[in-house]
């Protein structure tokens, strides 16, 4: 359906990592999100993501874990969801992650506008994987069928950050990674 009705075209594939879990961050406008960023990479890479534990009633529940989501309580520092994260991306799974949390609203002026947060960083520098950017657009015109698409960049450079103190790294990965999702997005 995404790439019928919705014309679903993706970009970047090639810089993606052939073998191996990583983190994969994007931008978020809608709750669509993870079905384009995933739809291109499969059946080769199947996305495990967060899903913040509100969405977590009967029946969504199965939907949610069958699409590969696990929950997140956020807003709570959840050690096991990162935790569950880490462990996925070392497995060889992709792990999707949208740093802002919630999603942005284009043309809206939010009373609070949110902030990257670092947990995509901090995972893919405790799991030693590549840490992914990537763009979405057109999530947000979806009644108006207008076209999706993804834009996947190549792995952020993380070597340089490996003998940092953790947090400091991880909000130097952080500013690195939302600098070239924007970067991607701009393109778009």
């Amino acid at each position: 359906m995404l790439r019928l009705l919705y014309r679903l075209r993706a970009e970047g594939e090639e810089n993606l990592p052939d073998e191996g879990g990583y983190v994969l961050a994007a931008n978020h406008i809608s709750n669509l999100d993870p079905w384009p960023l995933g739809v291109p990479l499969w059946p080769k890479h199947f996305l495990r993501f967060m899903a913040k534990s509100e969405l977590y009633w009967w029946p969504l529940n199965h939907v949610i874990n069958a699409g590969g989501g696990f929950p997140v309580r956020r807003g709570e520092h959840d050690l096991e969801a990162i935790k569950t994260a880490v462990d996925l991306a070392r497995e060889g799974n992709v792990v999707a992650m949208f740093p802002h949390g919630t999603r942005q609203r284009k043309g809206l002026v939010k009373k609070y506008q949110p902030v990257p947060h670092t947990g995509a960083a901090r995972i893919a520098l405790e799991a030693g994987v590549p840490l992914v950017p990537a763009a979405i657009a057109g999530t947000d015109r979806l009644s108006r069928l207008g076209p999706l698409r993804v834009r996947y960049g190549k792995p952020v450079p993380l070597d340089d950050l490996k003998n940092e103190d953790p947090s400091l790294a991880a909000r130097e990965a952080t500013d690195r990674l939302m600098a070239e999702i924007d970067r991607l997005g701009a393109a778009l």
